[in-house]
């Protein structure tokens, strides 16, 4: 027993009965802004190691 085309169309029509088209697509947009900002931040932090130890190759050579 697999499951069915049918079976596929019975599940999603329930689910957009029971939440509505609209929350539906404010949870999907939600995600959407959640992965955005998660990879802006995993790139900043990326960014922010590749510049700490030049700063501090630079602040002991002025610092001398």
């Amino acid at each position: 027993m697999g499951l069915s085309f049918w079976h596929i169309i019975i599940v999603v029509i329930v689910i957009v009965l029971l939440f509505g088209r609209g929350k539906i697509s404010d949870l999907m947009g939600d995600v959407a802004k959640g992965i955005k900002s998660f990879k802006k931040g995993m790139s900043d932090d990326q960014s922010a190691d590749k510049k700490d130890p030049n700063d501090k190759d630079q602040n002991s050579k002025s610092n001398h």
